[in-house]
């Protein structure tokens, strides 16, 4: 049984994306409680339940990431989701998860070939203190531990006396061995230390273990059975993980890699049968080892690789995802993969979160500090979730500045078509309801007019008076001879042909509206 804790958010972004789980149909809500009168008329929504959640946890202002998402998995289908699911109660109430009102939604996953479950819930208490999270992965695990039944210093003593019955020339390779047993193993002041669970559960002298030392030997015959079997499982394997899981489960040798998780530069081969722990570049180079199948089974590995961070990380952003992909060889780029030459469309849902987020990065960069700001933003940017957005604590220094531009052209009455002067200074003047703001696309800023205590009147457009539209056209045309027009009429020509100030704005828009997303049509 595994439980790992997921990272927290101030929107509770699980919800969205366990909600789009469902409505692909490969998950599906097991149990939602506690959430008011959400659910009991109508088939809940997803903002309704994030919505809730969100003023659930606002009884305790300070603190900001009041999420709490967990998943829960086992090996393969050795529990049903309803086990899993009691087994899941059970931990909440033990890391002071499972007080009377608690809000909770919990979801089965069916994506994998293993029975998991994710649960959403908020890390303030019904009575509205925060819940702790003091050590809490280690609380974590030894709640799990105590779960299932595990003595783990018991079982440590017992792997560490096993241990020493294996062949093994170097320190290294005694910490590869224990690796393979599932435990840390690090040496002070002549001490080895054998660590699990985020806890010391045994230790050794040094000594004992040098004493252990002996060359080890590995015979042409051996060497060559292991070059087969580790090329032969390689080329079936999809990547590392998988080439371990395989060797394991096929051959009783654990492969332990050295080095960073992404990039490693070697490994050892611990073979249980024979009990003796070798080094991996005897056999095959790890750069051999790690040579996996065709371009297209890898783009399936980055695509699946991609919904996993999306699972960890609803919000993360192309970029996020160009630093995860980039040790691939890959990137994406406006929704489709590439990887070499080869090219693929990423899934629709995925391709539309990632979009999503990216405009939601977009709309952070501006650093807006109230809903208003926000929900400006979103509406520029065509993003229907504004609650996913977070907002700044603190104004930049690049928005006072530009406060302090805008003021010196309001103040001064020298200045007849403002609106033209604030444009020309780089700024977008747009009307929200009852409120003006000024965007800077540049310094990426925006200003809420009516809350600086700007003068809004100096925006109001001037109109002609004491005219009728027979008149008017007449003065405008008085004295313009043959195919020509008198400067009025020409502004009134220019005027109706989209060409007056602020037309995007105040008029419409008759262009391509695909553009409209990218904020640099906005400056055209």
């Amino acid at each position: 049984m595994i439980a790992t804790i997921l990272p927290s958010s101030a929107n509770f972004h699980a919800v969205a994306y366990n909600e789009k789980k469902v409505a692909k149909g490969v998950a599906r809500l097991l149990e939602m409680s506690n959430l008011g009168h959400i659910g009991v008329l109508s088939k809940p929504t997803a903002k309704e339940m994030q919505d809730y959640m969100i003023a659930y946890s606002s009884r305790n202002s300070r603190i900001k990431k009041a999420q709490f998402h967990l998943a829960i998995s086992c090996k393969g289908h050795e529990k049903t989701e309803e086990e899993l699911l009691q087994f899941a109660h059970e931990y909440l109430k033990e890391m002071g998860y499972g007080n009377e009102g608690q809000p909770l939604l919990v979801y089965a996953h069916t994506d994998t070939d293993n029975t998991h479950i994710h649960i959403v819930t908020s890390r303030i208490s019904p009575d509205g203190k925060k819940i702790s999270d003091h050590h809490e992965r280690v609380r974590s695990q030894a709640v799990l531990n105590k779960l299932v039944g595990k003595d783990v210093k018991a079982k440590a003593a017992e792997d560490l006396a096993a241990s020493l019955g294996y062949s093994f020339s170097t320190f290294a390779q005694y910490k590869a061995l224990m690796t393979s047993m599932g435990y840390e193993v690090y040496e002070k002041n002549d001490i080895v230390y054998v660590k699990r669970d985020g806890a010391v559960q045994a230790k050794i002298g040094y000594a004992d273990i040098c004493g252990k030392f002996h060359k080890v030997q590995l015979d042409k015959t051996r060497r060559r059975q292991l070059w087969a079997m580790l090329k032969k499982y390689r080329d079936v394997s999809a990547d590392r993980k998988e080439l371990q899981a395989e060797v394991k489960r096929k051959l009783g040798i654990d492969l332990v890699f050295f080095g960073k998780s992404d990039n490693p530069y070697g490994y050892m081969i611990v073979d249980h049968a024979n009990k003796t722990v070798y080094n991996g570049a005897w056999v095959l180079s790890i750069k051999s080892l790690l040579d996996f199948t065709t371009p297209d089974d890898k783009m399936e590995r980055i695509d699946a690789y991609i919904d996993r961070l999306l699972e960890n990380n609803p919000t993360i952003d192309t970029w996020g995802i160009n630093s995860k992909i980039f040790r691939y060889n890959a990137f994406i780029r406006r929704g489709v993969l590439h990887y070499r030459n080869t090219t693929r469309p990423l899934k629709g849902f995925m391709a539309a979160t990632i979009l999503r987020n990216d405009k939601i990065k977009r709309i952070e960069s501006f650093q807006p500090t109230t809903a208003s700001e926000r929900d400006l933003l979103c509406s520029i940017y065509k993003v229907n979730e504004p609650e996913l957005v977070t907002l700044s604590q603190n104004k930049s220094q690049h928005y006072y500045n530009d406060v302090d531009k805008l003021r010196r052209l309001f103040n001064d009455d020298s200045i007849v078509k403002l609106r033209s002067e604030i444009r020309n200074a780089g700024f977008y003047i747009r009307q929200s309801g009852e409120d003006y703001f000024a965007i800077n696309f540049s310094s990426k800023q925006v200003i809420n007019l009516s809350e600086e205590g700007f003068d809004l009147k100096r925006l109001a457009r001037r109109k002609f008076r004491n005219a009728s539209p027979a008149k008017l056209s007449n003065r405008g045309l008085r004295g313009a001879g043959k195919g020509q027009l008198s400067a009025k009429a020409k502004g009134l020509r220019d005027a109706a042909s989209g060409r007056g100030e602020n037309r995007e704005w105040e008029v419409g828009y008759r262009g391509n509206y695909d553009r409209i997303d990218d904020e640099n049509s906005l400056k055209v």
